[in-house]
């Protein structure tokens, strides 16, 4: 079994981009610029937007954080971000996820500028991305893409199985897994919540990606030896053990499944510090685009 280690990985990246950052400064050009949206104070989102901000700094970027209080309404966040569209400083921004209750996440995702868009959430980069052109893929899956690619781990003609079928994730991942070239040639079966005997289709997996949020779902007596197992899930148990009164849990049984594994990702420490650095990998590419225009 050998660990598909994001920490490391994505430690590995910051530094690649920190040295295309530092030819940029030699060469007297502008640096990549990325702000992030906060809405509210939800603590699971500030912490991850902290840490973006804390990873712009460690690279050379230069960061914005607009924290706009909960009770904003819809139609001054659309204007906020009308602005930030405008903004020729700013090369991509984010809206950290989710949103208050009485403002359509939808209608928020639509308005961002789709050259700006370093999510990779609107519907123009998601269609160039299903006709496997430029652009910006999803943080998260862009991050498993890259574990593949650069563990080595073999995807042409292999059966791969989703479980589970968000915009963010699972749906992203079903067609960057199919498409064609390396990583990607995978026959792929998309699995979710409806579907009958999930296990049906583990058992015969070579590859499982699983995007579900239910702790410890995926058993040893669900997957076959030698499969490749990447646990997208993050779920906060409580463990009054723990000083922090709780444990970061992923989808896998990780004891258990990791015996049979050839590969599978941890959980902390596996898939979610890639999707920070694919997200500044996506805002090299934007200030690299902007600067061609």
């Amino acid at each position: 079994m050998q660990l598909l280690d994001g920490k490391k990985t994505s430690e590995d990246i910051k530094n690649e981009i920190a040295v295309e950052v530092q030819k940029m400064v030699a060469k007297g050009q502008k640096v990549p610029h990325l702000a992030a949206v906060i809405v509210g104070s939800n603590g699971a989102s500030l912490t991850y937007v902290g840490s973006k901000v804390r990873s712009c700094q460690q690279i050379g970027f230069e960061s914005t954080l607009v924290a706009l209080p909960e009770t904003i309404s819809e139609t001054e966040l659309l204007e906020k971000i009308k602005e930030l569209n405008e903004d020729d400083n700013l090369d991509g921004f984010i809206v950290q996820l989710p949103l208050p209750i009485h403002i359509d996440e939808h209608k928020i995702l639509m308005a961002i500028d789709p050259d700006k868009d370093v999510d990779g959430f609107h519907p123009a980069n998601f269609g160039k991305m299903a006709l496997e052109m430029e652009t910006f893929l999803p943080a998260t899956p862009f991050g498993i893409m890259e574990l593949l690619e650069r563990y080595k781990v073999e995807t042409s003609g292999k059966h791969t199985v989703v479980i589970g079928r968000s915009h963010i994730v699972g749906r992203p991942m079903s067609i960057l897994m199919s498409r064609k070239g390396y990583p990607g040639d995978s026959t792929v079966t998309l699995t979710h919540s409806r579907t009958k005997n999930i296990e049906d289709f583990t058992k015969n997996a070579d590859i499982i990606i699983t995007a579900l949020g239910v702790p410890n779902y995926l058993k040893a007596d669900m997957v076959k030896e030698g499969v490749v197992v990447i646990d997208v899930g993050i779920t906060r148990v409580e463990d009054a053990s723990h000083p922090k009164g709780y444990v970061i849990t992923g989808d896998v049984d990780f004891d258990s499944v990791s015996k049979k594994s050839s590969f599978i990702t941890p959980v902390p420490g596996g898939v979610g510090p890639m999707t920070i650095a694919m997200l500044l990998k996506n805002t090299l590419l934007a200030r690299q685009i902007r600067m061609k225009k």
